[in-house]
């Protein structure tokens, strides 16, 4: 079989994988896209960030609906249709992979269904529906993302026992719920499903949950959730999961002391792992650190000088907006551009209730850097916008260098945080200092203002607030 040429091989078409071979196909570079699942969109769009933040949204309607009598406005006792939540969920994703799907065609990339499997350095086999293909190129770029951690204990083959994949199907709402790990997809999770109805329960092994967050921005979130869920429990281990008839029977361990308890499902989200297996790494020179992500230096080079990484599969900060960004670093690179992944602003968003979003560098890397700052906080329940939204619990946090005023890190818990932060990205990519969100006019009544007011309160001056003066 006559071998297919290109110029560059993407394996994976995730937001990393086809913004890589869109960017590469619009420099003009004969790009082939090797997709394993038939819709293109990879994770985020199929069973990660689209679907979750779609049901995030859907059940936060039954929140407000509930919250509203307090308004005085009462909708009665919603109903909730699992098969039509499903349905428009999933025409969301069709609606995007296709669109996906016509950005390659119209840029001339080609497509190819398949499992990928390196034969060497530049060769890849794709086993495909229609037998195998063979690709040879110039430069590959390895984009297949992570998938959810299953511990060899709690996989008992019951589908009981869920990923974040199959809790994002919502096959059913389980009167009693499990949720082992309050990291960010546990909580959002937990979210979800407390609110179509289940009664959750959040273990986490560590001592906080959303660990390495901001404790300041946690503390909503917590109240929060504390009302929404049965129980949160922290330093707390499952010791083993096992199948009681209709029921998952869980021990767990706190201290010393152990507790057996019956629930109707579990969702384990305690981390993901790279999809780097039988992808035939062992046949080129790629290497992998300790944990099987791959290696690689700034510009996105593997060890193999054919081949480039990016997203998830080369570990750190696992987020679709990281894999973007390396996905161009990769290309310039790769066309002879002076680029790297140095000193660039990744901001991290979790859609729990409230939202919590940060960029840049937070009060407790600073400690364990020992890099002096300042800190500058605005408190919501002095902003008109936020009690006009009935959420006065959030806070907007200015990390500062204390020399320059200069803005090093943005941090925000409340409703919206998501759609905020990106006035941080730029403050802290832009070198601003807190003079320079103080003085940027900001519109009234809305929940932007309370950045200006964190710089404002920062010199002693925010009009909403009572602060020393610097």
């Amino acid at each position: 079989m006559e071998p297919i040429k290109s110029e560059i091989v993407v394996l994976g078409a995730g937001p990393g994988g086809y913004t890589a071979a869109f960017y590469a196909a619009d420099r003009g570079k004969k790009v082939t896209l090797v997709e394993q699942a038939p819709r293109l969109g990879g994770i985020c769009l199929n069973c990660g960030c689209i679907p979750s933040k779609a049901l995030i949204h859907a059940t936060a309607i039954l929140r407000e609906a509930k919250d509203s009598a307090a308004r005085g406005i009462e909708v009665g006792s919603p109903k909730v249709d699992l098969d039509k939540l499903r349905t428009w969920k999933e025409s969301i994703l069709e609606k995007l992979g296709q669109g996906i799907k016509t950005l390659a065609q119209k840029r001339g990339v080609r497509v190819i269904h398949g499992r990928g499997h390196f034969e060497d350095s530049q060769t890849l086999r794709v086993e495909t529906g229609e037998g195998q293909k063979f690709l040879n190129y110039d430069k590959a770029i390895i984009a297949v993302g992570s998938k959810p951690a299953m511990p060899a204990a709690f996989n008992l083959g019951n589908p009981r026992i869920m990923t974040s994949t199959e809790a994002l199907e919502v096959q059913e709402v389980p009167t009693d719920l499990l949720v082992v790990g309050g990291g960010y997809i546990g909580m959002e999770l937990g979210t979800v499903y407390a609110a179509l109805g289940s009664s959750v329960v959040v273990l986490e092994a560590l001592p906080s949950i959303l660990t390495g967050v901001d404790s300041d921005l946690i503390r909503p979130v917590a109240r929060v959730a504390q009302k929404a869920f049965r129980e949160i429990r922290v330093d707390t281990k499952v010791i083993k999961l096992a199948t009681a008839g209709k029921q998952i029977k869980v021990t767990t361990q706190f201290g010393k002391e152990e507790r057996e308890e019956l629930y109707d499902r579990v969702l384990v989200s305690v981390g993901r792992v790279p999809n780097c297996a039988d992808l035939g790494l062992e046949n080129t020179q790629v290497t992998k650190d300790d944990k099987g992500f791959v290696k690689t230096n700034s510009q996105q080079q593997t060890d193999d000088p054919h081949i480039y990484a990016i997203g998830d599969v080369t570990g750190g900060v696992l987020l679709a907006h990281r894999a973007v960004k390396q996905a161009r670093i990769a290309i310039e690179a790769l066309t002879g551009e002076l680029s790297a992944f140095e000193n660039i602003v990744i901001p991290a968003v979790v859609f729990t209730d409230p939202e919590v979003a940060w960029c840049g560098l937070t009060e407790l890397e600073a400690k364990q850097k020992g890099i002096e700052i300042k800190i500058a906080k605005f408190l919501w329940g002095a902003s008109g916008r936020a009690l006009t939204l009935d959420r006065p619990d959030g806070v907007t946090k200015l990390i500062i260098e204390p020399e320059t005023e200069r803005i090093l890190g943005v941090g925000i818990a409340g409703v919206g945080a998501g759609e905020l932060i990106s006035e941080g990205v730029l403050a802290v990519e832009m070198g601003a200092t807190a003079k320079d969100i103080a003085e940027s006019v900001h519109p009234h009544p809305t929940l932007s203002e309370t950045l200006m007011e964190a710089a404002e309160a920062f010199y002693g001056i925010s009009t909403n607030t009572i602060t020393p003066r610097r």
